[in-house]
């Protein structure tokens, strides 16, 4: 059955497809190993009910937000087993940041995952975000099942041929 791929090689820039438009895993083998970072980041949002179970003296499960930061860190390391075509990677390390916003009873997350490697890591910065929210969810839906995960998206990243890369609406600190 013919899934109407673009053959056309030259035609497009996306490098997980071959000549003949088969998906195929990128070779990285003659790139050169630099320090590469990504952030990425996402939200939850919740009703006040829900947001209320993120105190730990709350909520039955236990620490919500130290549950999500162990379940983003595990999503960054899982990566390449979750998205068919990635590297696996020897994260150096993995960061996970939370902002809490009562007013909006949200919750922002934050991961940064670097390497030193061949490939970049906005694959992990990306599932790391996504679990985490995810684990949010999983904990809180007993409470609100209409619990909304969006944004989520790369802030920027660092190293590699491709050198750096920021959000166009990301500023730094």
């Amino acid at each position: 059955m013919n899934a109407n791929v673009n053959t056309a090689a030259s035609a497009s820039p996306l490098t997980h497809f071959d000549d003949s438009g088969q998906a195929h895993m990128v070779d990285v083998g003659q790139k050169s190993e630099t320090h590469r970072v990504a952030v990425a980041s996402g939200q939850i949002h919740m009703s006040a009910a829900a947001f209320e179970q993120l105190q730990p003296e709350r909520n039955k499960k236990g620490d919500v937000l130290a549950i999500a930061r162990i379940a983003a860190i595990s999503g960054c390391k899982q990566t390449s087993q979750l998205i068919p075509l990635c590297h696996p990677l020897g994260l150096t390390r993995v960061a996970v940041d939370f902002i809490v916003d009562a007013s909006l009873f949200s919750v922002s997350i934050q991961v940064t995952a670097e390497t030193f490697g061949r490939t970049g890591v906005e694959m992990e910065a990306l599932t790391g975000v996504t679990v985490g929210l995810l684990t949010i969810y999983d904990m809180l839906k007993a409470v609100d099942k209409g619990m909304c995960i969006e944004n989520v998206h790369l802030l920027h990243k660092a190293g590699g041929k491709s050198g750096d890369w920021v959000h166009p609406h990301h500023t730094s600190e």
